[in-house]
């Protein structure tokens, strides 16, 4: 089941950041790094309650702004509230209630999602409250008064946020058919070869970077065999702002990731592989999906015999985290290797659903053992008991041991690369939990 996803919207300097910055903080929440998305992270796993979902932080909203930064925003967050299950809506309760913030709220009510009226800044609850009292007048339901900076009040407000999760995603559940997510930065070919798969030009596709209107879910049936293929639309129109661009292309990323089983991250071979694109790796590979790399435009390229083999090593290097991905030449406009997609797509699903007898992973695991010692430290060495597989999609083991300190990352690494020796799991991340026994 994919996990619900929030949006925090608001107008610009109503505090969404800290509030964002205080709910992805440790304290509260669980978060993973991406790699490369550290820098400017507008997404956070976050958990409260036994229930885990992706917050999404978007630009400050002004509804009838001219200017080009702010009306982009504006797009920005349109495109998080189509997204999301759930809406925070932040005020200010220093600013009080301002035009903006009902135009926001016409703009949310239209969107027929749940939200949740948040009104930041309330540093004492006591002083405050009639002030916070002025938000009925929006009409969008109870005002949950906080502060970010404090912390005060995050507790209900989480609560409220949580209790519409329970009907999130409930349809998707039922559907057996596998999902492939078409990631990538705009003007890569996203659409060009979902519209070669489907044979019609089912989604609108121009040489303007960003044209496509929508994230659209295509049902493809190939030798007899049914896919949903979902592609992350890029932004409404040409801007001149290209970080801006990039920076929010990953809202679509994120939330396409989350509903996937499969990544496909398409490159653009004449521009080569770029630390945006790794940045957009990273999203699938930390969320565990399955992953092919699909570089697009081969046709394009002049070619000798050591041309796949320089761009493979090129990729491999900026995407050295995930080195179990796959990698395929294409050409969206000629349909080259459409076919070898399909062949790659379903190894991978495969691979990702794959679950392996304990008894037979512990035969690898003593192998894996009598061949490199376990590390040891100031005389002790790790234990190794024994490995289970517990879940997939991706594939999750648990290995107990006698101390979690003695079980060097690199250690896990060896047995990774074991198990993949003996198994392939291509296309995959494999996820490795360590737990601690006593000696019995």
């Amino acid at each position: 089941m994919s996990k619900p996803i929030v949006a925090i919207v608001g107008r610009p300097n109503v505090g969404k950041s800290t509030m964002f910055n205080m709910l992805a903080g440790e304290q509260i929440s669980i978060v993973k790094d991406t790699p490369g998305v550290t820098r400017d992270r507008i997404y956070a796993e976050v958990e409260w309650l036994n229930w885990q979902f992706t917050l999404i932080d978007t630009g400050g909203i002004e509804p009838d702004t001219k200017n080009l930064m702010l009306k982009h925003m504006r797009e920005q967050a349109e495109i998080a509230i189509t997204t999301a299950d759930v809406i925070m809506f932040v005020v200010d309760v220093k600013q009080g209630l301002v035009d903006a913030d009902f135009k926001v709220a016409d703009m949310l009510r239209k969107s027929h999602k749940p939200v949740v009226l948040v009104v930041n800044k309330v540093d004492s609850f006591e002083k405050l409250m009639p002030d916070v009292y002025e938000f009925y007048n929006l009409g969008i339901g109870d005002p949950h008064p906080i502060s970010g900076l404090s912390k005060l009040g995050l507790g209900d407000m989480l609560d409220e946020v949580v209790s519409y999760f329970d009907q999130s995603n409930m349809e998707e559940e039922e559907d057996e058919r596998p999902r492939v997510a078409i990631i990538g930065k705009p003007n890569v070919g996203k659409s060009s070869i979902i519209n070669k798969i489907v044979g019609e030009d089912r989604v609108i596709v121009s040489d303007i970077a960003g044209t496509t209107r929508d994230a659209i879910d295509t049902s493809v049936t190939y030798n007899d065999k049914e896919y949903v293929f979902i592609d992350t639309a890029g932004l409404r129109r040409k801007s001149r702002i290209k970080e801006e661009i990039e920076r929010y292309s990953i809202i679509r990323t994120v939330t396409a990731v989350e509903r996937c089983d499969v990544a496909v991250l398409m490159i653009d071979a004449e521009e080569g592989v770029t630390e945006q694109d790794a940045k957009i790796a990273g999203i699938a590979h930390d969320k565990g999906k399955g992953i092919i790399i699909a570089v697009n435009k081969w046709d394009a390229i002049e070619k000798d015999d050591k041309t796949i083999y320089k761009y493979s090593n090129k990729v491999r290097e900026i995407l050295s985290f995930m080195p179990y991905a796959e990698i395929l030449f294409i050409s969206a406009k000629t349909g080259q290797r459409i076919p070898k997609l399909f062949d790659t797509l379903d190894v991978v699903i495969e691979n990702h659903a794959l679950r392996v007898a304990t008894g037979v992973l512990n035969e690898i695991l003593a192998e894996a053992v009598a061949m490199q010692q376990p590390p040891s430290d100031k005389g002790k060495r790790l234990k190794i008991f024994y490995m289970t597989q517990v879940s997939v999609k991706p594939p999750t083991f648990v290995i107990f041991v006698n101390d979690k300190k003695l079980m060097h990352f690199s250690y896990t690494r060896y047995i990774e690369n074991k198990v993949r020796e003996a198994f392939g799991f291509a296309g995959t991340p494999l996820k490795f939990i360590i737990r601690e026994r006593k000696d019995k």
